[in-house]
């Protein structure tokens, strides 16, 4: 049975997918962010009955509980920040 080889350079490869990885993420949060900015700027330009009769959609809701989920994206993020700092001293 063939063990399987040991990188020297593991760490190294592992805070380097750890960086992309926060790359990326941090790339969706931002164009979410952009995203809900767009739609409040939306927001300005529709009459109160159409934004009563959007925010009474179930597609509404789901984009609140995505925002609430992204907030706590965002306290995860300062935690895997941190690892990262860590791994990388």
């Amino acid at each position: 049975m063939n063990e399987p080889q040991v990188d020297s350079n593991e760490p190294d490869n592992e805070l380097s997918n750890a960086k992309l990885a926060y790359t990326i993420i941090q790339s969706l949060l931002q164009a979410q962010d952009a995203l809900s900015d767009l739609l409040v700027v939306m927001s300005h330009a529709l009459d109160e009955d159409v934004v009563k009769a959007l925010t009474n959609t179930n597609e509404w809701e789901k984009y609140l509980e995505s925002k609430r989920e992204l907030e706590n994206t965002k306290l995860q993020i300062e935690k895997f920040t941190e690892e990262l700092k860590r791994m990388d001293s």
